[in-house]
C-alpha cells in the first residue's frame, strides 16, 4: 500500500517545520488584500503561522508577516487570527 505524503510547511515566526494542518496560512492576494486562508489554496503570496496564541502575538509585535508579505497588515487580521487559536 502506498504511504501518503504529509505536507510540511515552516512557521515564519518559530521556523518550525510542522504539518500543514497545524498551521494557519495568511495570504496577500493579487488585489493587495490580506486574508486568512483556511482552505490552503487561495491565490497569492502566503505565509504560515503556528496555531498558537503566543506565536500570533509575537508576529504582531515583530511585524514579521508584514515583511514576508510586503504589505501593511491591519490589526483586525491579527484579531481574527487570535480568535482562530482559541
Amino acid at each position: 500500500m502506498k504511504i501518503k505524503k504529509i505536507p510540511m510547511r515552516t512557521c515564519v515566526v518559530t521556523k518550525e517545520k510542522l504539518e500543514k494542518k497545524d498551521l494557519i496560512r495568511v495570504v496577500r492576494t493579487p488585489e493587495a488584500k490580506v486574508i486568512i486562508d483556511l482552505t490552503g489554496k487561495a491565490n497569492g503570496r502566503g505565509a504560515y503561522l503556528k496555531k498558537d496564541i503566543e506565536v500570533i502575538k509575537k508576529a504582531r509585535l515583530s511585524k514579521i508577516l508584514e515583511r514576508h508579505l510586503d504589505i501593511e497588515i491591519e490589526s483586525s487580521v491579527y484579531d481574527e487570527l487570535e480568535k482562530l487559536c482559541n
